[in-house]
């Protein structure tokens, strides 16, 4: 089944100016920036510049006092101030694995919480970001799925979370000093809470801040888009981001799949399928990732295995072989070591690479598929007992 239809989703994306307050202009792409500085009473023939420099001192330096921005006039920067913000979402607390993976609870407009992990590994180091605040999908294996959709980040507050990330890696550029090209932060997955597909105009302009050559300069390269498979929009990412793509794909017949990836019910693995070998980008050097969680006699047997050969046929990829990270009321168990060995074995002599992704930051919740809100979470448990004590 394919569907041509517009993605709607019914959530509120809170905008960028709170009621009463000043706009933020962390998160505006390029042309809004210079907009809202002519719309302000900037001439248009000084816009452009006015509007380049601001970027470059936010997003190239981190610097998020317009005081300090020493190469606008002073006049220009205290009325900046008076009627702007560069606010990025506050850091509530910050929990470091023992294998130094670290985890911030970030707050954002409106009280709402959502998680973020920095994973360190040799040479680089991966961001996994978050797009909306829970998780729309239900994906019957996944924490975050188990917390309902509240409603979708903005621009700004998705770019926010890489800012507070390089924060507090100490990681923006001193001026003036030599380009070091050793990068804590060197790639971005969207892989946190939510769904991006459902959340593609914002998830859009954050990622095009993210890859500008005068801001944060990551090569699109190295950032990587996670979906479990709305298809009407994974052609547009291609076109308007042009990032890596990834699948959460944990099933290969739609029997099991409709229940682990619900949306599977909306698109089945043939329609999915049919849009990834049409995915613009794909060849040789820019391969598809499949995702595939290993749960313990679920999907994990030489039958799935070869059947997932089969499927992926004719499309460069490469299988990210998940093992399951539990959580308390789980309902699936991992998949023994000598079970994913088995079925990565069968995937790499069909050649396929077919790594076994290490689970990082277990002991801090932080590992694939473990993040929720521990506010959220809280507010759900009150909410429970007040309704049963009602019931009483």
């Amino acid at each position: 089944m394919t569907s041509t239809a517009p993605i709607t989703q019914d959530v509120m994306t809170f905008p960028r100016k709170a009621e009463g307050g000043k706009p933020n202009l962390i998160g505006l792409t390029r042309d809004a920036l210079r907009q809202v500085l002519i719309d302000h009473g900037t001439p248009e023939k000084q816009a452009r510049m006015r509007a380049g420099q601001i970027w470059q001192w936010v997003y190239q330096w981190g610097v998020r006092d317009f005081a300090q921005m020493t190469n606008l006039a002073k006049a220009y920067r205290l009325d900046l101030a008076e009627n702007f913000r560069l606010d990025t979402p506050e850091v509530v607390s910050r929990q470091v694995s023992s294998d130094g993976t670290r985890k911030y609870l970030v707050r954002i407009a409106g009280g709402h919480e959502v998680e973020v992990v920095y994973i360190p590994e040799e040479g680089r180091g991966t961001l996994c970001i978050s797009s909306q605040v829970g998780c729309t999908l239900t994906c019957s294996f996944c924490h975050t799925g188990t917390q309902k959709l509240v409603r979708n980040l903005t621009a700004g507050e998705i770019v926010g979370q890489i800012m507070v990330a390089r924060d507090d890696l100490g990681e923006w550029p001193t001026q003036g000093a030599p380009k070091d090209e050793t990068r804590l932060l060197s790639n971005i997955v969207l892989m946190g809470m939510g769904e991006p597909l459902y959340n593609f105009e914002n998830v859009r302009d954050a990622m095009k801040i993210a890859m500008d050559p005068e801001g944060i300069q990551l090569s699109r390269r190295r950032i990587t888009l996670s979906t479990s498979g709305i298809v009407p929009e994974i052609h547009r990412t291609a076109a308007e981001i042009g990032c890596q793509l990834a699948v959460s794909f944990h099933a290969t017949t739609d029997e099991v799949r409709d229940k682990l990836v619900p949306i599977n019910k909306k698109w089945n693995i043939e329609a999915l399928l049919e849009a990834l070998k049409a995915y613009p980008k794909v060849s040789n050097s820019e391969r598809i990732t499949f995702e595939y969680v290993m749960l313990d006699g679920i999907n994990d047997s030489d039958e799935d295995a070869r059947r997932l050969v089969k499927l992926i046929e004719g499309i460069p990829a490469k299988i990210n072989l998940i093992p399951f990270n539990e959580w308390p009321g789980a309902p699936y168990k991992r998949s023994s070591n000598n079970r994913i060995r088995a079925f990565a074995d069968i995937i790499y002599k069909a050649g396929y690479a077919s790594p076994i992704r290490t689970p990082r930051g277990e002991d801090i919740m932080a590992a694939c598929g473990q993040l929720k809100s521990a506010t959220e979470r809280a507010r759900k448990s009150r909410a429970q007992i007040e309704a049963e004590a009602q019931q009483g």
